[in-house]
């Protein structure tokens, strides 16, 4: 076992079942069928010496591996109640005995499920036992997995700084190989990594994603294996290498199919993001009902839903999802607060707008990460100009284009150059429009984003044709609505203005972007400024 041979270990653990058949040959070779992910062989093993341990009168024995069978259930099949069934065995075994090792062994377990759920107070309660009780008995795999889970509970509430301090030391535990159960050890990287990539912090991710890579090659493990490729797929979507992206998600699905199906639904959303912005819209919707209702696929779809132009669809999802997430889990937020502002904008809802960036910005300003701030600023210098307030959308998504250049955020750069060109177009500052248009449309097709792509080509050529301001092909009452967005008013506003329903206002900013082949409600806001609709009267 000490050299990861595996099969080797298998066989002898199953000569010695068959010789004696003691608790302890069957716990020996649940370990070695773990390792080969042989599923079934794991279970069997495993229930087969927790019930000679209960014979035995051993319960803290039988308790442990009712733990591990809980952790199990977990992850080879995402079984949640079953889980809770086995911890609750444990619980009872355990209750009436001093406290020892496998007491810190079951509140580890309880506590990563409590984190998994949302749950940061109880798991870092949980968190804290095991620490203790790792110190207490010298067992530096219990301290280590303890701190980490602790760090991952307190990332996971935006305190970062502290949250980091607590995964570093686990993972320089795990570095020096003090654990005496190698999986502790990469556990611990999991954890830290996981937090990296959860702060946009993808240097730092790819550093330990391939210190973890290496344990996985030297132990022979797939599942660690699966993770890392998950991992570094999610570098590689942020860094603009969609190809290695795609290979990587690919990989870690095949890998996860073949020894943790229940991990398999990040990859699988990777994928499907990757493929929505490569506008493989078909493949995207097959990809996320293989994942159901888990809250980054949710993220997903809601942007599929604003690509396609049905915001409040988008606006309805990332609620749905924010219900769901505790107030205090304000990184796992993130994604649906800043996909909030924008489906909020498309609307032409600015005070709900206003209120989801003011969230994102404490998360921001909290965490401190430089793409974090990015995408802030994208999203403020967003509902500026929606707001008609462009000079301040441009120094905004200046700073937004500069901090994704910075951290290697090409995808996003890109996007936001398309609403930078937008508000330059307003500010009939048309030359400099176009240079961002194309500096976006040049990256976006390299890249393979088809969608992105068209829109970025759009706006340039309303920049080209934007030299002549008339717009012959609206109506009278789509004048007036372009003059008043142009104000920065909201669907409601205008609505008000015009004494007509908000239905009513979105279908004729529907039919503008339409007839003018615009991107945005932004963009036809900019068009209509530099047509000089600002000047006329409204009704």
């Amino acid at each position: 076992m000490r050299d990861a041979r595996w099969s080797v270990a298998r066989e002898a653990f199953e000569e010695a079942v068959a010789a004696e058949g003691s608790p302890e040959a069957f716990e020996g070779l649940s370990w070695a069928a773990w390792w080969l992910d042989e599923a079934e062989a794991v279970f069997e093993a495993r229930e087969c010496a927790y019930r000679l341990y209960r014979k035995q009168g051993r319960p803290a024995d039988a308790a442990r591996m009712a733990t591990w069978i809980a952790a199990d259930q977990l992850d080879f099949h995402g079984a949640w109640a079953v889980a809770g069934g086995w911890l609750r065995r444990a619980h009872r075994l355990l209750d009436p005995l001093e406290p020892g090792p496998d007491h810190g062994w079951l509140a580890f377990h309880e506590g990563y499920i409590a984190h998994t759920n949302g749950d940061s107070d109880g798991a870092r309660e949980r968190a804290a036992v095991a620490v203790g009780l790792g110190r207490r008995f010298g067992v530096v795999d219990l301290e280590m997995l303890g701190l980490a889970l602790d760090g991952s509970a307190l990332v996971a509430c935006a305190a970062v700084e502290e949250g980091m301090g607590r995964l570093d030391e686990a993972a320089a535990a795990a570095l020096e190989g003090e654990a005496a159960i190698p999986i502790s050890c990469a556990w611990a990287c999991c954890m830290l990594v996981s937090a990296c990539t959860a702060v946009l912090d993808y240097t730092r991710a790819l550093e330990w994603c391939a210190r973890i890579g290496e344990f996985a090659e030297r132990y022979g493990s797939r599942y660690m294996l699966a993770f890392c490729r998950a991992e570094y797929g999610e570098v590689d979507l942020w860094r603009g290498r969609w190809a290695e992206a795609e290979a990587e998600f690919v990989a870690a699905i095949d890998d996860f199919s073949q020894s943790r199906p229940a991990w398999a639904g990040s990859s699988l959303v990777g994928l499907a993001e990757l493929r929505r912005r490569q506008g493989r819209t078909d493949e995207v919707s097959e990809l996320l009902d293989e994942v159901g209702a888990f809250h980054p696929a949710q993220v997903c779809r809601a942007r599929l839903a604003l690509d396609r132009g049905d915001a409040l669809r988008a606006v309805e999802l990332v609620e749905r999802v924010l219900r769901q997430l505790p107030p205090h889990r304000r990184l796992e937020r993130v994604p649906a607060l800043e996909l909030l502002v924008h489906a909020h904008v498309a609307r032409g809802e600015l005070e709900e707008a206003s209120s989801a960036l003011d969230a994102l910005r404490e998360v921001a300003r909290i965490v401190g990460t430089a793409p974090l701030g990015a995408l802030a600023d994208l999203a403020e210098g967003v509902l500026a100009a929606a707001g008609g307030d462009h000079d301040r959308a441009r120094r905004l998504l200046e700073d937004a284009v500069d901090g994704f250049d910075g951290c290697c955020g090409r995808f996003q750069a890109a996007q936001a150059r398309i609403e930078l060109a937008t508000s330059l177009v307003a500010l009939d500052r048309t030359d400099a429009a176009e240079h961002e248009a194309s500096a976006a449309l040049a990256s976006l097709l390299e890249l393979g984003a088809a969608a992105a792509s068209e829109r970025a080509r759009r706006l340039l050529g309303s920049c080209a044709a934007g030299r002549d301001t008339r717009l012959p092909v609206v109506t009278a009452r789509e004048r007036e609505v372009l003059g008043l967005l142009a104000e920065g008013l909201t669907n409601r506003q205008i609505a008000a203005r015009l004494v007509v329903s908000e239905h009513t206002v979105h279908r004729h900013v529907t039919n503008i972007l339409r007839k003018l082949d615009l991107p945005s409600r932004t963009a036809a806001a900019a068009q209509a400024v530099r047509a000089g609709l600002l000047e006329q009267p409204h009704r």
